[in-house]
């Protein structure tokens, strides 16, 4: 099974966007997957369901850090501009196949509201669309770690 696939399943499992990724790409790094799980926990739905920056994104910048962090001084301003520049290649992808970083723009409802969760559940939006995004952090993560 591949990266991509597994952090898909990981989402289908019942784990939120961030932890799909984090869990599949920080053990690589050395990063323990049950603690990969619990440090992204609150990061789906934009933050806490807030819509704000897509989870599976927050994963991808987590998992950057980890990345990075394993391979220069992580105090140094090397690290930094590394890891940014990192972030940005993969949000100018990610913007360019979905117009935005932003949940509630990307999803096309606002989870921060009850009317917005409710409607992303009857629309099970969650199987439909997010699955997506996760596969496609994903496979955007895995052109940068091979670039």
């Amino acid at each position: 099974m591949s990266r991509v696939d597994e952090a898909v399943t990981c989402f289908r499992n019942g784990n939120n966007c961030a932890q799909a990724i984090l869990a599949t790409y920080g053990p690589l790094y050395g990063l323990d997957r049950q603690l990969a799980l619990k440090l992204a926990l609150g990061l789906g739905g934009g933050l806490g369901r807030e819509g704000e920056v897509c989870g599976a994104v927050n994963g991808v910048a987590l998992t950057i850090g980890l990345k990075v962090g394993s391979e220069i001084e992580v105090c140094s301003g090397e690290a930094k501009k590394e890891a940014y520049n990192m972030v940005q290649q993969f949000s100018e992808r990610f913007k360019a196949l979905h117009g935005s970083l932003a949940c509630r723009e990307i999803l096309g409802c606002d989870l921060s509201t009850k009317e917005g969760l409710q409607e992303a559940r009857e629309k099970d939006l969650f199987s439909k669309i997010c699955t997506g995004f996760v596969a496609d952090a994903a496979r955007i993560l895995e052109e940068l770690l091979t670039e």
